[in-house]
């Protein structure tokens, strides 16, 4: 891997925590579960803390999709969805990603989510592109493989693995997806790690939480009722974790996700942390107001 080299001053400045209105673009593998559903609305639903540029279907693999291509090419399908409910336009707003997984670090998987982001990361702005990954990150590992220059110019802020102190470094995100991973690691992009153990699995709701606040709520909130209600079937007055949230709740809000800076950890061949303290600094989430958090997307999905 060959980057564009950030001096540790810029890369602190790009670390430091929003202020004011950003703008993002958001790699979603919408399908998998229920979660992404939740952040892609909240997103759209913060327009005076969140910009959101463009959506990226992310691939994932599980035992309903049986291959990564179509994971996100559901995940794709999912996004119009959640869209549609919210009366939202798609064309030039939602771009495929990869229809497989990061094999090299010499090797970007070509997209148009990675086409997209490279474009528009190239573009004038004021202050940082937000690039906001809450699946497998093989679409943002690849435009940076295919444009190291993007360095520059994005902040990552990727729900994937755990925190750096865990015994086991992966998850969902990260295990299926290990060479993308190194790559977001190792390669020095400033990035904002949101770990899901102890941290976004803090963003638990209830059943009669989802009735009260979220239902009838305009067709998005009947439908992410809907969702939540088929994934906690077997047991209703369970509470389940919107894990997706949390790194728009640090865009949006970083007092509500306090994180420091650590030194990039090392994702290593048996799926834990290494450690070393020559390595580039990253930002690590470590806690989430779950209730703050909650509370805002109850308000904003209520309307005015």
């Amino acid at each position: 891997m060959n980057f564009t080299t950030l001096t540790p001053a810029q890369r602190l400045a790009l670390l430091e925590p929003p202020q004011g209105r950003v703008r993002l673009v958001l790699d979603t593998d919408t399908a998998n579960e229920i979660d992404d559903q939740f952040a892609l609305a909240y997103a759209l639903l913060s327009p005076q803390q969140l910009e959101v540029e463009a959506v990226y279907a992310a691939p994932f693999l599980d035992e309903r999709s049986g291959d990564p291509a179509v994971g996100m090419r559901r995940s794709y399908d999912e996004i119009l969805r959640v869209l549609a409910k919210m009366g939202r336009p798609y064309e030039g707003f939602v771009f495929p990603g990869s229809t497989g997984w990061l094999e090299a670090a010499d090797r970007p998987v070509n997209s148009a989510a990675a086409d997209d982001l490279i474009a528009r990361a190239r573009e004038t702005r004021e202050g940082p592109l937000y690039v906001v990954a809450i699946g497998a990150i093989t679409n943002v590992a690849s435009a940076l493989l295919a444009a190291p220059d993007l360095l520059e110019n994005i902040v990552v802020v990727w729900l994937g693995g755990n925190p750096h102190f865990w015994p086991r470094a992966t998850e969902f995100n990260v295990y299926q997806d290990m060479m993308a991973a190194r790559v977001i690691f190792d390669s020095g992009v400033a990035l904002v790690h949101v770990p899901c153990m102890t941290v976004t699995e803090q963003l638990r709701v209830s059943r009669p939480e989802m009735e009260q606040f979220v239902r009838g709520r305009g067709a998005v909130g009947d439908y992410l009722c809907e969702i939540f209600a088929e994934a906690t079937e077997d047991q209703p007055m369970r509470t389940r974790s919107i894990w997706d949230l949390g790194p728009l709740a640090w865009l949006a809000h970083p007092e509500w996700a306090p994180s420091a800076l650590i030194h990039s950890p090392i994702l290593t061949t048996e799926q834990t942390w290494s450690h070393s303290p020559d390595r580039h600094f990253i930002r690590e989430v470590s806690s989430l107001d779950r209730d703050a958090v909650f509370a805002d997307f109850f308000k904003k999905l209520a309307g005015p």
